[in-house]
């Protein structure tokens, strides 16, 4: 190993600090513990497993961890119950800017569905008010800690209801509001995209941007009806393209029709390595599939799901995926112009965030080793004068 392997090695310290880009992370499963009790408190919620927040983030990870995308997704009733107020929202999406800034992103789309936020009397445009609201107050709050973050909205429609086309206009109203694009969630199995073809037609008649959820608890089929009927923008998880993708024994590996299509477009994956292995997409973070999508030079990202749920964040995945694939600082680099390049914001604007925070960003800490080479050397120099 040379030593600028080694120092492109990065230590849990760099990783953190390290400019980062955040493509699929969930709202309302994001929160922190503490304030989903006293949020529930406030608001006479009371089906709380636990009241004790940190007996209850216990709960949310072994609730989450048990292989079923089904069963993952029951655990959100309990945040989105308690997300039903103007104020609740802001508070969740101001803590949300504030908790990634902490760690280090830079860029972050956050995604959530205005159709569950109603049950307190809320229209769908006062809850895209609110959280928009939250969002810019989380990111003044970062400005006064020295961080930075910029936080875009991707407003989701549930993919077993039929509010698809109403979320995606308003998706359109506020898209030079804080929103950026539009998705669509929820179990595959049984809700294929194709059900909500007019909403992507819409979006695609008004040149606005959406991806899709596909390819994590259900196969090819769900990620070739998300680009070939859909024309989704990115891919939500987008994972199981690897069954079309085939190692040979002697190391040859050979991509189906779909899988050269992805890469050959350029098409983002929007990866949760986490996320993926308690859903069963993935047994282990050495098997997971972002090991052979990066060999290959997919337009593969990192992303987080759900924070809450997976018990992570992006320093989290990263530091996995580093213990796991020997990864550095240039292949997070890589990860994180990949992200940026895939974001639902004008290009003039992604192109500054690349050129003038994120490389500039990584250059700043893959320097490091000099200094520290040289501070561990200075002592050993003795004068022979």
């Amino acid at each position: 190993m040379t030593s600028q392997t080694i120092a492109n090695t990065p230590t849990p310290d760099q990783i953190h600090r390290a400019p980062k880009v955040l493509l699929h992370d969930h709202l309302d499963g994001g929160l922190r513990p503490a304030t989903i009790v006293e949020l529930a408190r406030d608001s006479g919620y009371s089906q709380l497993p636990e009241t004790d927040p940190e007996k209850l983030g216990v709960w949310f990870r072994e609730a989450a961890d048990s292989g079923s995308l089904e069963r993952y997704l029951e655990t959100f009733s309990h945040t989105v119950g308690v997300m039903q107020t103007r104020d609740a929202l802001v508070r969740v999406a101001a803590e949300c800017a504030e908790d990634l800034a902490e760690d280090g992103v830079v860029y972050a789309e956050v995604r959530y569905a205005p159709e569950q936020h109603l049950e307190g009397g809320l229209s769908l445009e006062e809850v895209v008010e609110a959280v928009n609201e939250g969002f810019r107050e989380g990111e003044r709050r970062a400005r006064e800690k020295g961080l930075r973050i910029r936080v875009g909205a991707l407003l989701t429609a549930m993919r077993h209801a039929a509010r698809a086309l109403e979320i995606a206009e308003l998706a359109n109203r506020y898209r030079d509001l804080g929103v950026v694009g539009f998705d669509i969630a929820g179990a595959e199995a049984g809700y294929p995209p194709t059900r909500h073809l007019d909403a992507f037609e819409y979006l695609k008649r008004e040149n606005n941007h959406f991806t899709i959820h596909a390819g994590e608890a259900f196969g090819l089929p769900s990620i070739w009806q998300a680009l070939q009927w859909c024309g989704a923008d990115r891919l939500g998880h987008g994972v199981r393209i690897i069954d079309d993708i085939q190692v040979h024994e002697d190391g040859r590996v050979e991509l189906g029709r779909l899988a050269s299509y992805v890469r050959d477009k350029r098409i983002p994956l929007e990866l949760c390595p986490s996320s993926n292995l308690q859903t069963g997409a993935a047994s282990s973070y050495a098997e997971h599939p972002i090991g052979l999508l990066r060999r290959l030079h997919f337009r593969a990202t990192v992303n987080t799901d759900n924070r809450l749920m997976s018990h992570t964040s992006m320093s989290r995945e990263f530091e996995h995926l580093v213990e796991a694939f020997g990864y550095t600082l240039d292949d997070m680099q890589w990860f994180s112009v990949n992200a940026m390049k895939s974001a639902f914001i004008p290009f003039d604007e992604r192109l500054a965030m690349i050129n003038d925070v994120i490389k500039p960003g990584y250059a700043e800490l893959k320097s490091e080793w000099l200094f520290r080479q040289t501070a561990s050397t200075s002592g050993s120099v003795t004068s022979e004068g």
